[in-house]
């Protein structure tokens, strides 16, 4: 037994999660009331299609617990890795074909573009749910729309943070980030005076584009819809999030109108920013470099969450990941087995270390992993917790799953932002592509 499992089983003994009964279950210890007995088919085979690593420990210890089930059950996994934006197509086609992988791990809320073609894993989600603490509330809102039958697992999320140079930082004058957009603006200022501009993707990226420019929408008060899913996004506040966008935009190292997610993580590696928004990602590579000149980065690099804006809370947006299984599979219990023995604690813990915690766990136990025990990563561990969801603030459904996939939102910033259109342009633009998808 790893030093770090035994530190997890340690901190996690106390941790108890109420259950439907009122009954304590202590998330190491068996119980008969969270006993779980699903075996595969006979003859089972399994296909499952995953996004690409950002972080190798991510993928090598996920194939590493593919490899365990397989030697357990004797059922045979496929595994094919694609990249964030070429997971959601290939997943709408088997959706609509009804044929492809059996599992697909996708993005955000992507299940609920085709909720009708993915099995009913309810039972599952309530299994884990009871053994490990609970979902974070979140889960539910991307995975139990009708709040009745979960149409996926949920993984968790790559939390999205503010990641600094501190001594980028420090010659601009301060001694950490401002927690407050006002003062955070100053920075950005700052930095650019100093030569270590900072720099956030604006092009169609899934995971840093869409987190930010949500950020930045949301922490101004504005929203694509309300509460009654009636899109609100051409509005007072959204043209001031856009005006402080333009601000901050003025401060940015050229180019990032067309950055994908690995963009950023190439320009700051390579000594062009002072400060970015990603996952974990950054910090991971510079630790694990083989360049002496990148590794010595990583005493440099920090970590923090965004500034809060004239709404007076936290209004972060991260990459949630889903695991769907398909209702056109062969082998339904073979699939279901699978993610339940994926994200038992003897697989995650290690998943979760080797990937200095890369995906912040869905399930609320792992608050407590010795992964968070370095300070630079305690952005990341609320990040499940904080997070507002993509349909944020209506119900989700094909209409929220659908407007993120089509980029209205980072469009509309970036439009406003270049000064390619004007703020109000911008939003009435985003109201009326929106409109498409959330029709009365």
């Amino acid at each position: 037994m790893s030093s770090n499992r035994r530190d997890f089983l340690k901190t996690t003994a106390g941790v108890a999660a109420a259950t439907a009964t009122g009954t304590l279950l202590a998330p190491s210890v068996a119980s008969a009331q969270g006993a779980w007995s699903n075996q595969p088919e006979k003859g089972a085979k399994l296909r499952v299609l995953r996004w690409k690593r950002f972080v190798q420990g991510d993928e090598d210890t996920y194939m590493a617990n593919v490899k365990k089930f397989t030697e357990k059950y004797g059922v045979e996994v496929r595994v094919d890795h694609e990249g964030w934006e070429d997971v959601r197509p290939k997943a709408a086609v088997a959706a609509n074909t009804g044929a492809g992988p059996d599992i697909i791990l996708s993005t955000n809320d992507d299940a609920n573009l085709y909720p009708d073609k993915l099995l009913d894993v309810t039972d599952l989600a309530e299994y884990l749910g009871k053994k490990y603490g609970g979902w974070y509330p979140v889960c539910q809102q991307y995975l139990k729309p009708d709040g009745k039958k979960w149409i996926g697992v949920p993984l968790g999320c790559a939390g999205n943070a503010l990641v600094y140079r501190e001594s980028a930082i420090k010659a601009a004058g301060f001694s950490s980030v401002p927690k407050d957009t006002a003062g955070f603006l100053k920075l950005m200022q700052a930095l650019k005076e100093k030569g270590m501009p900072g720099g956030f993707a604006l092009g169609n990226a899934t995971g840093d584009g869409n987190t930010w420019t949500h950020w930045l929408v949301w922490s101004h008060g504005g929203r694509l819809v309300n509460e009654k899913n009636q899109v609100v996004i051409d509005s007072p506040e959204t043209i001031r999030a856009l005006e402080y966008g333009k601000s901050l935009y003025e401060t940015f190292v050229p180019g990032t109108l067309s950055w994908l997610d690995p963009n950023n993580n190439k320009a700051f590696l390579d000594g062009q920013l002072g400060i970015t928004a990603n996952g974990i990602s950054v910090y991971y590579a510079a630790k694990n470099s083989a360049d002496a000149k990148v590794k010595e980065m990583t005493a440099d690099i920090n970590h923090a969450n965004f500034p809060i804006g004239p709404v007076g809370r936290p209004t972060e947006f991260n990459l949630f990941f889903n695991q769907m299984i398909f209702r056109y599979t062969k082998y339904p219990r073979a699939a279901k087995e699978f993610l339940r023995f994926m994200m038992e604690e003897e697989q995650v813990s290690p998943w979760l270390t080797a990937s200095i915690g890369y995906v912040t766990p869905a399930l609320t136990v792992y608050e407590k992993h010795p992964v968070w025990n370095d300070p630079k990563s305690i952005p990341y561990r609320d990040s499940m917790k904080i997070m507002l969801p993509s349909g944020y603030s209506g119900k989700m459904g094909y209409a929220s799953a659908g407007a993120l996939a089509d980029f209205i939102v980072v469009n509309m910033v970036a439009e406003a932002v270049s000064g390619s259109k004007t703020p109000k342009e911008a939003a009435e633009r985003a109201q009326k592509r929106a409109e498409r998808y959330y029709k009365v």
